[in-house]
């Protein structure tokens, strides 16, 4: 019987550079590397012994014409294998075309190491829906300013009034949420809107460089520091000197490993792997968690850590936020090169809304952009998402299906308050509270133009920012 942890990658039409270093990525998540030259012989492992372990293909060169016929042929031996392909350049027109020929997802050479690893764990997982799209336009589209992220809700506006507060420190930051919530676009805003914005920013995964490998990749190393440093590494602290470094699931950094960042915050001295010297720097850290950092995580770098918290609410928590995140997200797919303008009707907003989005922010945008692909009309509608309606009535995941949200589905689908005037025990909340989250709601809607506020209001400039600092409100909220 073969055991369940056995994971081949189909490498097709890669040149041997490329083969050596997809293959070295990919080991460190133990996966093993298959090399075919054309799709026939592709097809043709596949089919044999070894194609049972194959868990997803990489497409290493691709093309109008070749590209196509590859996916083709890998999709005419086994139809659910995800295939991710690979080319050079920040071409989204090319992107949409592999899309469109049946790519389950794009990458751009140079591909950052931790990027692949996600990509492969993303798409070879077995329970991720069938249909769904890996967010290519998160990869390609342009970040946006902090004053531009799209939420009314109230958490949602007071984690970004915490974010712009904390853009104007030079303290570490961390980012609580769940995955795909938008962490890292929280994160590049903040960075974008401190006095860093013109320095180097970088991110590093930590849940995804191997633990053996992740001080090499923090604090660089020296030739020869050991096995296989045949040449000097520049660390991420010291590329990101003057700007922002974004650590990204830090809770998985090695106990050690913490330690050193600790020393690194406290006295701005980076020592790489096997140097007895040390470079000064002057960076930034801004960390990500899913939840609560782990109880065994150093005390000391927690401490830095925690000094400021921005808690980004899950998507389910803010379902009123959703028709605005669609109409964003098709506004910014139809101006990408081979893409449609579309609308989205009432119904299949319905349908997004009372599904419970256990991928957040990122598996939306996913979907749509799947959507956007395959849609052959002028609006999207509830038959564009069959598989977001299954999911949330045959899952199972609690996550998964919100049935609370059809009493207020077509009421925020039109554009309504996701403002609530009742608590969880069925009381009033007060006065006070509702107001500041009017105030909250206001500012969102109308990108923080404080003059467009006031009048929309119906009060003076003055008599808003008296209750701002009354209720404890921060202009960017």
């Amino acid at each position: 019987m073969r055991p369940e942890t056995v994971r081949s990658l189909l490498l097709l039409d890669a040149d041997a550079g490329e083969r050596r270093r997809v293959s070295a990525t990919a080991s460190r998540a133990g996966w093993s590397t298959l090399g075919a030259s054309c799709p026939d012989s592709a097809a043709e492992l596949l089919r044999g012994p070894q194609g049972q372990d194959v868990r997803a293909a990489i497409i290493g060169a691709w093309d109008p014409h070749d590209g196509p016929r590859s996916i083709a042929a890998l999709r005419a031996t086994r139809p659910n294998l995800p295939i991710i392909v690979l080319a050079d350049g920040n071409s989204v027109g090319r992107a949409v075309e592999a899309m469109r020929a049946g790519a389950t997802d794009f990458l751009i050479r140079p591909v950052a190491p931790e990027r692949l690893l996600e990509a492969l764990t993303v798409n070879s997982d077995r329970r991720r829906p069938a249909g769904e799209l890996v967010p290519i336009s998160e990869k390609i589209s342009s970040p946006l300013p902090l004053e531009q992220l799209v939420g009314a809700a109230p958490d949602f506006r007071a984690a970004l009034a915490v974010a712009a507060k904390a853009a104007r420190s030079r303290l570490p930051l961390l980012i609580v949420g769940e995955a795909g919530t938008g962490r890292e676009t929280i994160a590049r805003a903040v960075h974008a809107a401190s006095p860093r914005a013109r320095g180097p920013v970088r991110q590093v995964d930590c849940k995804a460089i191997a633990p053996n490998i992740i001080d090499s990749e923090l604090f660089g190393h020296v030739a020869g520091a050991f096995p296989g440093a045949f040449d000097e590494k520049v660390g991420a602290l010291v590329q990101c000197d003057g700007g922002t470094l974004l650590l990204d699931e830090v809770g998985s950094l090695p106990l050690e490993t913490q330690q050193r960042l600790d020393r690194v915050l406290a006295t701005g001295e980076v020592r790489p792997v096997g140097c007895n010297g040390s470079n000064s720097v002057d960076v930034r850290v801004i960390a990500t968690a899913s939840g609560e950092l782990p109880s065994d995580f150093d005390p000391g770098l927690a401490e830095r850590l925690k000094s400021t918290i921005v808690a980004v609410p899950p998507l389910r928590d803010r379902s009123g936020d959703i028709p605005a995140l669609v109409r964003h997200f098709l506004a910014r797919f139809a101006s990408e090169p081979g893409m449609t303008e579309l609308s989205i009707g009432n119904d299949g907003l319905a349908v997004l809304m009372r599904y419970g989005w256990p991928g957040n922010v990122r598996q939306l945008s996913g979907v749509l952009f799947r959507a956007a692909l395959q849609c052959t009309g002028s609006a999207l509608t509830a038959h564009d998402f069959p598989h977001i309606a299954i999911q949330s009535r045959f899952s199972g995941r609690a996550g998964d299906f919100a049935p609370e949200l059809s009493k207020v589905t077509s009421q925020a689908a039109l554009g309504a308050s996701p403002i609530t005037v009742f608590r969880a025990d069925g009381h009033l909340r007060s006065l006070e509270e509702i107001e500041a989250d009017l105030i909250r709601l206001a500012i969102g809607h109308y990108r923080g133009r404080m003059t467009e506020v006031a009048r929309r209001l119906g009060i003076g400039r003055s008599t808003l920012y008296r209750k701002l600092s009354e209720l404890g409100i921060d202009s960017a909220a």
